[in-house]
């Protein structure tokens, strides 16, 4: 019973949908002293900041949109700020519109700002939801002339300077790298399935039996198999979809991404394959590499930087992934050898998991987004 406690836990707590971070957009474009472009933010986003939903009913009509619109633009207004040489150029916010993205309705609201003075260097301030959802970060576009240049807005440093005729040559490497980072540990499907493939690797299948591996060795040896395969297979499509080589429906992605964690959360429960888990990882990876370059599409790459952004990106992704799998399995390894571990974590928390993933694949694969 305690088991599907655990999955019901996981089912309350989980928004499920596509990933759990919550992103805005920011496209702007400079041109001598005005500044013109839009915001984006996802209509649960919208809900969450000013509370949209009038009848309370779940869901958000355009119609609930439409009369809240001015307390919208006035918490935008607040919350976004554009400044050149520490004067400000207010934004005048135009009629809101919606746009549909693969997570869901988003509300798009053109904008144009008037600076007081040439604008070489431009100064942002995004704090949205900053005090209701510190996850929530805002991927903003930049571009001057011929030059296109991105960020990562938000967090514990809301203000963000750009030059915006010569952008800083190793600013594209750390912005993509910290996306990087952030998208994995935001990702919660992404941690999930790699979860899934190491919570066995501290055990051995014998006599239909698990049983704790009696070395070290043998455990990281099969860790490494696994998330060298993942990193590998996600690299080449990551790479691949980034330069517009391949491109997949993002519905079916996102979907194949969901059925891996159900395959590979039920191998642990129903064991299958116990010493191939490393082809399961490279197979789905190369899906989760697809799903990797739909936030990399979003954020788009950098004219004159794009193999130094790709790369930077790929290697924020393997950062985070490294950082969790050395903070989960020495705990997973210290526990290996308890019957509750084997018996109750694995097959439970596994249940839980394919559960999760479970709802994820219904609503990716045949409910319409919203």
């Amino acid at each position: 019973m305690r088991g599907w406690g655990l999955s019901a836990l996981l089912l309350l707590s989980a928004t499920a949908q596509a990933h759990v971070s919550s992103n805005g957009f920011l496209v702007a474009r400079v041109e001598g002293r005005e500044v013109s472009g839009s915001l984006e933010l996802a209509v649960r986003d919208v809900e969450l900041a000013i509370g949209v939903d009038a009848n309370r009913d779940g869901k958000v009509t355009w119609g609930e949109l439409r009369a809240a619109e001015r307390r919208l633009d006035e918490y935008l207004v607040q919350h976004v700020g554009l400044s050149a040489r520490g004067r400000a150029c207010p934004m005048t916010l135009k009629p809101l519109q919606v746009s549909e993205r693969v997570d869901g309705t988003y509300v798009w609201l053109p904008f144009s700002a008037a600076c007081p003075v040439e604008v070489e260097q431009l100064d942002l301030r995004y704090a949205v939801l900053e005090d209701i959802d510190p996850s929530h970060r805002g991927l903003l576009s930049l571009t001057a002339g011929t030059i296109t240049q991105t960020a990562v807005l938000g967090g514990k440093s809301t203000a963000s300077s750009l030059q915006v005729h010569s952008p800083a040559r190793w600013r594209a490497f750390q912005e993509y790298l910290s996306a990087g980072i952030w998208h994995i540990w935001s990702g919660i499907d992404h941690l999930l399935f790699l979860v899934s493939l190491l919570l066995p690797a501290v055990l051995l299948r014998r006599k239909g039996h698990w049983e704790p591996v009696p070395q070290a060795r043998p455990a990281l040896i099969s860790i490494l198999k696994v998330v060298t395969a993942f990193t590998l297979a996600h690299s080449i499509t990551l790479t691949l979809a980034a330069l517009d080589l391949v491109r997949l429906p993002t519905r079916l992605t996102e979907s194949v991404i969901a059925a891996s964690i159900i395959v590979a959360a039920l191998n642990n429960i129903f064991p299958v394959v116990t010493e191939g888990r490393a082809r399961i990882a490279f197979a789905f990876g190369l899906l989760h590499g697809f799903g990797f370059a739909s936030v990399l599409a979003e954020m788009g790459l950098p004219h004159g930087a794009r193999l130094v952004s790709l790369l930077a990106f790929n290697l924020g992704i393997e950062t985070g992934q490294l950082a969790v799998v050395f903070a989960i399995m020495p705990l997973v390894y210290a526990a290996r050898a308890s019957v509750f571990y084997r018996r109750a974590f694995l097959p439970w928390g596994s249940a839980a998991i394919a559960s999760l993933a479970l709802v994820w694949l219904v609503q990716r694969a045949f409910l319409p987004t919203g």
